[in-house]
């Protein structure tokens, strides 16, 4: 694999918009794809989760067949995520995670983004999205720096295997917290051209030293997924858009500069009650930002 990351497309690309079906746990899923599709949405960031898709449930190649059947009726398209927060652990949020003590805990994690892997392929998804997890308590930064980039290899090859990117997300109170720390781990894992980035604008806000517009420009040589809300600096809180401090007209002029085809996915996961309210005015604000203007 090259060392070298690729170099962004010349030519501005015209936005590709999704939602978040961990902001529709409220629908079934068939539902939920069918208010996307009627809404214009281009596509679908797919949680796997018990409700969507329950990747431990019995027959899910079967029932991911059923789902790319329901996508491609709909001219839907997905990114396959993993941030469900309790379908391992139905007590600890987003547990067990890549940098767990005990390495069989870790390994349920891994095989969870195995599984992810071979939907997202069967489903023909652009990625699939992953964390890093926090930091466990009496855990040293460079041992949980070096679980990480041991576990997260093995999914890696998997997606490279597949055709399918890896976009692993800066978290903010996670160990891979900035596209900084990205990099770190990146670097650690010989640059492979499997391994991308997931920018959350939101994130970006929140946590980075750099307006949103900038990190878009920064990471646009690995940008493989991105997610959209809108947020306030140094609060980790995902907001409907205009309830939070970003301008996103530079922000959105930014990530078509960078020529990224795949989807921009909203992400409004505490706000399922209101989905398919916000999944309406979610679209509509964003094309109107994409002019220029403001909803």
């Amino acid at each position: 694999m090259s060392p070298h990351p690729p170099s962004p497309p010349a030519p501005a690309s015209a936005p590709r918009w999704g939602y978040g079906t961990n902001g529709l746990t409220d629908l079934r899923l068939d539902d939920a794809l069918a208010l996307l599709a009627d809404l214009g949405y281009d596509g679908v960031g797919l949680t796997l989760d018990h409700m969507h898709l329950d990747p431990l449930a019995p027959d899910l190649a079967a029932r991911t067949r059923q789902v790319a059947r329901t996508l491609d009726r709909h001219h839907l398209t997905a990114t396959v995520e993993t941030g469900a927060r309790y379908v391992l652990d139905p007590r600890r949020k987003h547990g067990p995670s890549l940098l767990d003590p005990d390495p069989d805990a870790r390994a349920t994690r891994i095989d969870l983004l195995l599984r992810a892997v071979q939907v997202a392929a069967d489903l023909g998804a652009h990625a699939v999205h992953c964390f890093s997890g926090i930091t466990p308590e009496n855990t040293d930064e460079d041992t949980a720096w070096k679980r990480l980039a041991d576990e997260l290899g093995t999914v890696v090859e998997a997606a490279d295997s597949a055709g399918v990117p890896l976009a692993i997300e800066p978290e903010p109170g996670h160990l891979l917290a900035t596209v900084a720390d990205f990099h770190r781990l990146r670097h650690a894992l010989g640059s492979p051209d499997a391994l991308g980035l997931t920018l959350d604008i939101g994130h970006c806000q929140c946590l980075e030293p750099d307006p949103p517009a900038d990190c878009v420009r920064a990471a646009a040589p690995w940008l493989r997924h991105v997610q959209i809300e809108d947020m306030r600096r140094g609060v980790h809180e995902h907001l409907p858009f205009g309830d939070g401090e970003i301008d996103f007209p530079p922000v959105l002029d930014a990530l078509a500069a960078t020529g990224y085809q795949g989807l921009t996915v909203v992400e409004l996961p505490r706000h399922s009650h209101a989905g398919p309210h916000l999944a309406a005015r979610s679209i509509e604000f964003l094309r109107a930002a994409t002019r220029g203007g403001s909803a």
